[in-house]
């Protein structure tokens, strides 16, 4: 994953902790997933709004 092995991921964990808090660390998740979600979820819009025009356009 992005060429980090499990040593340097541990490191990132620890300096996470430390600079956030033990009890940020999973708002701080939870804010990344909500928003990794909408993101993906305006991607995939575009492509549903084009599906949508075509089976207009053949009624």
């Amino acid at each position: 994953m992005f060429g980090l092995g499990l040593p340097e991921m541990g490191i990132i964990a620890l300096a996470a902790v430390l600079i956030f808090g033990p009890k940020k660390i999973p708002e701080l998740g939870r804010t990344l997933g909500k928003t990794l979600r909408g993101f993906k979820d305006e991607l995939q819009s575009p492509e549903e709004e084009v599906e949508e025009k075509e089976q207009k356009s053949e009624n």
